[in-house]
């Protein structure tokens, strides 16, 4: 979700500059710097990064460089009428040196500068310019944006490839044989006879069943299967499906986590430990898709 975009334009004399910088994020979080005077245009501006994307952190710089136009001078003749007043009274009073009109008009107040009136349909023009340059860069962040996901999606189908051949090979491992498990769980329960020799056999089969059952990891196995699929099958269907493969991320852990904690053979606790650095990495590269 990381891209770069700039586009710039102009509309009658003045210049358009829009600069567009994407990083990732869980959501999708707008920040707009507007050149004042074009507060405005904050909310088309916001509305059209949300309909273009999902997810990250987007920041938006509009610079608009306009020659000022400036409408005649006015001089508040009354105004300055009182303070050429105030300034011979001084000068008769106090001896001070006569003020000059120059210095009168240099007075806050006395020149009133202001800009030219804008018509409504010269602002129309302008703003929907602005926002015409805006859709060109968000043209080029998706296209960059794009170009990521792409090279993206090679790196996650990768890792899920991964997850597969690990959880297959949890499936096939020697230890997951009936006769095994048989093997294994009858010197269980020796050892549980030899601790406690006054062991009833209820209360024998029911450690037998305990042992039995945390040594089954086949719903395990199943679930990760079904969330290959599933991953597979979001990004076979494309568009922003970057938090639905981040909750599969939260579940391919939560599995190899409980692989781990229920294998009671060394074969099975390497290949879970193995299965736990993959889920990492397909869960950082995840954090990168819209």
């Amino acid at each position: 979700m990381t891209g770069f975009a700039r586009a710039s334009a102009t509309q009658a004399g003045t210049a358009i500059a829009w600069e567009l910088k994407s990083v990732n994020g869980k959501t999708l979080e707008a920040r707009l710097r507007l050149t004042p005077g074009f507060e405005r245009l904050e909310q088309p501006a916001r509305q059209a990064l949300q309909r273009r994307f999902a997810r990250g952190n987007i920041q938006g710089q509009l610079t608009i460089s306009r020659q000022t136009l400036q409408a005649p001078p006015v001089v508040n003749e009354a105004f300055l009428r009182d303070l050429a007043g105030l300034a011979k009274r001084i000068e008769d009073q106090f001896g001070a040196a006569p003020a000059t009109s120059a210095q009168l008009l240099a007075l806050r107040g006395v020149l009133e500068v202001s800009d030219a009136a804008e018509s409504e349909d010269a602002r129309s023009a302008l703003d929907a310019a602005i926002l015409a340059a805006l859709t060109e860069a968000l043209d080029a962040m998706e296209q960059a944006r794009r170009s990521e996901g792409e090279a993206l999606f090679d790196i996650l189908s990768s890792h899920i490839d991964h997850i597969e051949a690990l959880t297959q090979r949890v499936q096939a491992d020697p230890s997951r044989d009936p006769a095994v498990i048989r093997a294994r769980l009858a010197e269980q329960v020796r050892l549980l006879l030899d601790s406690n020799a006054a062991l009833d056999e209820a209360r024998l089969n029911m450690e037998a069943a305990l042992l039995a059952t945390k040594a089954d990891i086949r719903e395990e196995v199943d679930r990760l299967t079904t969330h290959v699929a599933a991953a597979r099958q979001l990004l076979a269907a494309g568009g922003p499906v970057g938090r639905k493969l981040d909750f599969l991320a939260q579940e391919f852990n939560r599995e190899s986590n409980t692989l781990c904690s229920k294998s009671n053979a060394a074969s099975v606790t390497a290949i879970g430990l193995e299965l736990k650095v993959v889920v990492d990495q397909f869960r950082e590269q995840v954090q990168n898709l819209e």
